[in-house]
């Protein structure tokens, strides 16, 4: 086979139309092939018990290409304690820890594909995980990964702000001396207080929008509305469920960060997978 060497304005137009292809993909790959959302089912705590014994078994079966996959997050939950530490930057600690667990739906995205190929009887290992990284898939996934990043965003602005307002906005002289500040005070109290239940608003944000829609634009291709409407009505039909694995996400996660954000490398890729089999429970399989 021949092949010729176009000239300047042939690559001209080859680019102008393989761009085209290529929004145009986008573009469909945004709407998705599903127009309406689904029927949901109502949960029980025995389905999120069954979520959890499947995410664990995921989990030990694919063990080393799990570990390997998500190596990277607590070495960035390291390197964020590390900047954190900096006097000025001390009262943000906790807040980038807790907000970090707000991209874990974004993180886990890989561990959504492990699991659905394994359940399917496939070959699940580092190539099924990267398996997403195709425009129908990758661009919604990407779309809703910046919302949560805004609300990210978002979280990190409050938490200043509710630190200038209590114990701000001069930083703290000392480690101990913020802690005792904390502790000990009244503005340290309120800091405590306010923090916690603005990222508990943040956090529940986050639950209803993700629970179950990154699973869902990776099994059937929908779109971003229609994923982010099925995880609301989904926390809609189920309120208590929904709250109740919100909470064993949190302590899971709290738990992860010790020691020194090591934990993680086993509570995020068990959550990942029992998230996938959580949706599998809520959302029924298509006809």
């Amino acid at each position: 086979m021949t092949r010729t060497i176009g000239n300047p304005l042939s690559w001209m137009a080859d680019a102008a139309f393989g761009a085209g292809r290529s929004a145009g993909e986008a573009t469909d790959a945004l709407r998705g092939t599903v127009s309406t959302p689904p029927e949901v089912c109502r949960l029980t705590n025995a389905d999120l018990r069954s979520a959890l014994r499947k995410g664990l078994d995921d989990f030990t079966s694919l063990r080393s290409d799990v570990i390997f996959l998500i190596a990277i997050y607590p070495i960035i939950g390291i390197a964020l304690a590390l900047v954190a530490f900096h006097m000025a930057r001390l009262p943000m600690l906790f807040p980038l820890a807790a907000g970090f667990t707000l991209l874990g739906p974004v993180v886990a995205t890989g561990l959504y594909e492990m699991s659905r190929q394994r359940e399917a009887g496939g070959q699940a290992g580092w190539g099924a995980a990267f398996s997403v990284m195709t425009a129908p898939v990758i661009v919604p996934v990407l779309v809703l990964g910046l919302v949560l990043m805004g609300l990210f965003i978002a979280w990190m602005f409050a938490a200043s702000l509710i630190y200038n307002v209590t114990l701000g906005p001069q930083p703290p002289a000392s480690v101990s001396g913020f802690i005792a500040e904390v502790l000990t005070t009244a503005p340290g109290w309120a800091m405590a207080v306010l923090g916690m239940g603005v990222g508990a608003v943040f956090a529940g944000a986050v639950l209803v929008l993700s629970l179950v829609s990154f699973p869902m634009l990776i099994d059937r291709r929908a779109g971003v509305t229609v994923a982010v409407l099925t995880s609301v009505k989904v926390a809609q039909e189920n309120p208590r469920i929904v709250a109740t694995w919100g909470l064993l996400v949190a302590g899971a996660m709290v738990l992860g960060t010790l020691p020194a954000f090591l934990g993680l490398v086993i509570v995020l890729p068990v959550l990942g997978h029992a998230t996938w089999h959580l949706y599998r429970a809520a959302v029924p399989g298509e006809a």
